[in-house]
């Protein structure tokens, strides 16, 4: 089968019950460059990407050579394969060094589709400020690797504070040397507010109701989606509602201005995603942890092989998982196929109509979240398809992810593996692993927190971010 790309597509062995059309971009990216090498002229290409701190990651493939019966796939299979690298690792540069031809497609499909555009915005003026752009160069015009680690998080002394910023609410929790004092969740609607002080009043609310609870308050600890640098709003679905003007002129330093309201103690915001891996990290006492959180969109977050987070991105919710062309379409970037509507609430509501449940289609989300969840106590086998239909997802997108990290343990959480749901997720993702992938089946463990801590855990491991104020 191919899509109207030109990329060859493959169908799985194992389909998932609500849409037998899934194509996984693992199976279509493994058929292509078994045919390149099978061609015996695979032609190298080398694309680096470039950050704004000087971090370069470099990454090499293999394509048809010009003039190919099957060159046609070229374009689509780089396209693809570049955009899940700019959303994995992150940068405003994209060094490309191979035949000429398709650096130009690029360049093309940067500057002159909307998906395109929208990653080179986002990329470029939004997270890393600098223009984007891809450059076409020989190979050793390229410059060289240049990687950093940073250990994260992991200080529980003291009295502190951790909160996890959602969609529909948001958890806060006060801890005392590591034990639990209080933990909530306070409901709230940030996206569609447009004044980012409803955001600070909010958020500072919470943070009082922890304080209460505790003789004092030695640091403060966030996650939240999108990307922070220093505690800096780059881009976050959180402030969506907020005119760009205001985004730039109040958003951006919004948790350095609460900082700066608790009297500057140690205040630290970083990417759920990666708090999500850093809480898998501290309660299996592993590492190589890639965390993923099926909550109102997916969060992705990474701890290396040694403990240490990286400047990588980990957005996965824009990374494409599905390269069906008529796959499901992302609200935000316009693209198709990507995470965020395999894993997330927003999967649960597109698929409860596939699964003949009958719900108004103005009911928000979260409430189509817990109907749903309510008819899986019942037994309710049209919910269960929907468990089933995400568990397949899953699989075939842990395996597509595996060629990008150094995985061993795949920690799974958020609202949506809540209850005998989050089993049957994680039970068919293990089944596709094992069918279609044995020796990863063999090498990854899959994971889930207990039930608490799939509500909690990721505020209370955001408690542990700041380190203590003499150790900075």
């Amino acid at each position: 089968m191919n899509d109207n790309r030109g990329l060859k597509l493959v169908a799985p062995k194992v389909t998932p019950v609500l849409e037998p059309s899934f194509r996984p971009a693992v199976l279509a990216n493994a058929a292509y460059r078994k045919a390149v090498k099978a061609s015996r002229q695979g032609t190298p290409v080398t694309i680096a990407l470039e950050q704004a701190d000087g971090s370069v990651f470099h990454f090499k493939t293999e394509i048809f050579p010009q003039g190919h019966a099957e060159a046609k796939q070229n374009a689509a299979y780089l396209e693809r394969f570049v955009k899940f690298l700019l959303w994995s690792r992150g940068g405003f540069r994209v060094h490309f060094a191979g035949p000429r031809v398709f650096g130009e497609a690029l360049q093309r499909y940067y500057k002159e589709t909307p998906t395109g555009r929208f990653d080179a915005e986002i990329m470029g003026e939004r997270i890393y400020e600098h223009p984007f752009k891809v450059v076409i160069a020989d190979r050793g015009q390229i410059p060289p690797p240049r990687e950093a680690t940073m250990p994260l998080g992991r200080h529980l002394k003291g009295c502190r504070i951790g909160f996890d910023l959602g969609a529909s609410d948001y958890k806060i929790a006060a801890l005392m040397d590591g034990k639990v004092v209080s933990s909530e969740e306070l409901p709230w609607q940030p996206s569609v507010q447009p004044d980012p002080q409803y955001h600070f009043d909010r958020i500072m609310m919470g943070l009082k109701r922890a304080a209460a609870k505790l003789p004092r308050v030695d640091g403060i600890g966030g996650s939240a989606a999108g990307v922070y640098v220093n505690n800096r709003v780059k881009v976050a679905s959180l402030f969506r509602g907020v005119p760009k003007d205001v985004f730039d002129g109040r958003v951006k330093d919004l948790f350095l201005e609460m900082r700066r309201a608790w009297n500057d103690i140690p205040f630290e915001v970083v990417n759920d995603g990666e708090v999500t891996a850093l809480a898998g990290s501290m309660s299996m006492k592993d590492n190589a942890v890639l965390g993923v959180a099926l909550g109102s969109s997916q969060a992705a977050g990474f701890v290396t092989p040694d403990g240490n987070i990286t400047s990588w991105l980990n957005e996965l919710a824009f990374c494409p998982v599905d390269y069906n062309p008529d796959a499901a379409k992302d609200e935000w970037s316009g693209d198709r196929g990507c995470g965020a509507q395999y894993f997330s609430q927003q999967a649960v509501g597109r698929l409860v109509g596939v699964a003949g449940i009958e719900l108004e289609a103005a009911m928000p989300l979260p409430e189509k979240l817990k109907h749903v969840q309510a008819l899986m106590v019942k037994g309710d086998c049209r919910a269960r398809r929907i468990y089933e239909t995400i568990g397949v997802y899953l699989g075939y997108a842990i395996a597509h992810y595996a060629e990008f990290y150094k995985i061993k343990n795949v920690l799974i959480l958020g609202r949506v593996t809540t209850g005998e749901g989050g089993t049957i997720i994680i039970n068919n993702a293990r089944q596709v692993l094992k069918a279609e992938f044995p020796a990863l089946s063999r090498k990854i463990r899959l994971r889930t927190p207990s039930e608490r801590d799939k509500r909690h855990g990721q505020a209370i491991a955001a408690a542990s971010l700041p380190r203590p104020a003499a150790a900075k």
